[in-house]
């Protein structure tokens, strides 16, 4: 199915509804017996779900990692003053800004295959794009290099996938919940437990990534303001039986270090 999110291209998606724009359509179908259940990126997966819909899965996660893409270029350190990068994430704009002065940051907008379309039209100079897109789009050639997790922190769920249904389809979330990969959703939870105090969305800055450490989570995050000029970060643990409590933890160390 083709989303709003995805045919609204002319403008940033914090400006025509954000993140929701990519599953509304999803959930008319399951609300109309159109679609049993709907696969998402669940970083794109707002925080809270309208009611009668649920997460009843996510699935294992992939390379969490940023990939820089480019046809002239090696890496975001070899491009001219001045070169445009494009993106449609405000968390990579305002991150890399802060690195990378010199360089532009302009939005691009649209799939994967138009984005790059884009770039080679001369738009931009080099995309930044999520690794585990690309790879499962069988697109991995196109990968110039990756940028580090101490360089881009990923968003909040990057790089694993939500399956989502209606909370009266027992069945389904039955069948979903088999498919469930535990640690990535502890990890997950963890995540979107910080957005989710935060008031997380595409307007506010944020990054939140959490691994497994034996029986603990270590969890990494930041906060922005739009423009960047204030930054916060944070890190902690917490025990994997309560990802949530973690969350929202590091969610108030943030709210208190950018005030």
């Amino acid at each position: 199915m083709t989303t709003r999110g995805d045919q609204i291209l002319d403008k940033p998606l914090n400006k025509v509804g954000g993140k929701g724009l990519f599953i509304k359509e999803l959930e008319v179908a399951m609300q109309e017996g159109r679609a049993d259940f709907a696969v998402h990126s669940l970083k794109d997966v707002p925080m809270v779900l309208p009611r009668g819909f649920m997460l009843a899965a996510m699935l294992e996660r992939e390379d969490p990692r940023d990939a820089f893409v480019s046809t002239r270029f090696n890496s975001l350190s070899e491009l001219p003053a001045g070169a445009k990068v494009g993106t449609s994430s405000l968390r990579r704009m305002v991150n890399l800004r802060r690195n990378y002065p010199s360089l532009t940051f302009v939005p691009v907008r649209g799939n994967v295959g138009t984005r790059l379309r884009k770039m080679e039209a001369g738009e931009c100079d080099a995309l930044i794009l999520a690794t585990a897109g690309l790879n499962r789009l069988g697109l991995s050639a196109r990968i110039t290099s990756h940028l580090s997790l101490e360089e881009s922190l990923p968003a909040p769920g990057q790089a694993a996938l939500g399956l989502e249904c209606r909370t009266t389809a027992e069945v389904e979330a039955e069948i979903l919940n088999e498919l469930d990969h535990a640690p990535t959703a502890v990890c997950c939870s963890a995540e979107r437990a910080v957005s989710r105090a935060l008031g997380g969305s595409c307007d506010v800055p944020l990054a939140a990534y959490a691994t497994l450490d034996g029986f603990e989570i270590y969890l990494r995050a930041w906060l922005a303001n739009a423009d960047g000029s204030q930054f916060a970060q944070t890190e902690a643990r917490g025990m994997v039986d309560d990802p949530e409590r973690l969350g929202l933890l590091v969610a108030e160390q943030l709210r208190k270090a950018l005030k």
